[in-house]
């Protein structure tokens, strides 16, 4: 049966490198079988896949559904495998997508607890923006994605834990004298710190500032919340800041004033995406209970 599952990896693989020739050192096989592999599918399939050329191997359009649909395949094979083998997503590798925001904080403790109960489990993480994610998600390029739910629609969410948000400020701030909840309405003229408009935090500081009276700074995006966090310091404005980060942070000591955001609005839904199959992967609804355990012991 034509193209083979093999050739579906050699696709793939392609796809992921854009270059047949470190594709084929990965592979452990000769770029001429290599490619061989490749025009034999597109000679069954009649079509071309890739639009070979000095700069690599691109795929064509119809390449790129074809790339995707042999992600969907093959990622089914590996949990036909790992149903037969009964430890479901826990045997094989997993492709986790995660927003920046969450990450860091959330998954040390989740890939320490998944190393030691789940040994056979191959974690790939990739942090990436909610847009990246959601293309990720779509291409098969990740199989599940730690994200804001409403950023992924026709998807299967399951809900992990609702984030409040947190304001930081410089240590000499006039709102610094306080460990109390602030009220939205107290930041009236501030300015907001927040990351760059692929992300979905950008948006809800925005909001939160156009409510509150503020104005989100034009001067400075930034990349990570440690970069928000440090401008912050030195005193550039306010930084909403998520609760799990927050709570990392007071936990080890920061050169901010943190306190917490008093509004019904000034919270996040994060949750577990997988692509919309007829069931969830196997082992997702234990993955969710580990992220959701590793939260609590976090904001406890």
């Amino acid at each position: 049966m034509r193209p083979t599952l093999r050739q579906l990896e050699y696709i793939v693989a392609v796809a992921e490198t854009g270059r047949i020739g470190l594709t084929a050192t990965q592979l452990n096989v000769s770029q001429p079988s290599l490619s061989a592999q490749l025009s034999a599918v597109e000679d069954d399939l009649g079509v071309a896949l890739f639009q070979r050329g000095r700069s690599g191997a691109k795929p064509t359009p119809i390449g790129d559904e074809i790339v995707r649909r042999a992600r969907q395949i093959l990622h089914e094979v590996q949990d036909l495998r790992a149903t037969a083998q009964g430890d479901g997503i826990f045997q094989g590798r997993l492709r986790l997508g995660v927003l920046p925001s969450i990450g860091p904080y959330l998954l040390p403790g989740v890939v320490r607890r998944l190393h030691r109960e789940h040994p056979s489990l191959r974690l790939v993480v990739r942090e990436e923006s909610t847009r990246d994610l959601d293309e990720g998600l779509r291409s098969g390029r990740l199989d599940m994605v730690i994200s804001t739910p409403e950023d992924h629609p026709g998807a299967r969410h399951t809900h992990l834990f609702t984030e409040r948000f947190w304001i930081a400020m410089a240590l000499d701030h006039p709102l610094a004298y306080s460990t109390e909840p602030v009220d939205l309405g107290v930041l009236k003229g501030q300015t907001f710190l927040t990351l760059g408009p692929k992300y979905r935090l950008s948006h809800i500081v925005a909001s939160l500032a156009a409510r509150a009276g503020g104005r989100v700074s034009d001067e400075y995006e930034g990349t990570s919340l440690n970069a928000i966090r440090l401008m912050a310091a030195g005193g550039a404005g306010i930084a909403v800041l998520p609760s799990i980060y927050a709570a990392t942070e007071a936990r080890r000591g920061t050169d901010v004033s943190l306190r917490e955001l008093k509004d019904a609005a000034a919270i996040r839904e994060i949750a577990l995406v997988q692509p919309l199959l007829p069931e969830p992967r196997s082992g997702s609804d234990l993955l969710a209970e580990i992220l959701c355990s590793e939260a609590n012991l976090i904001n406890d």
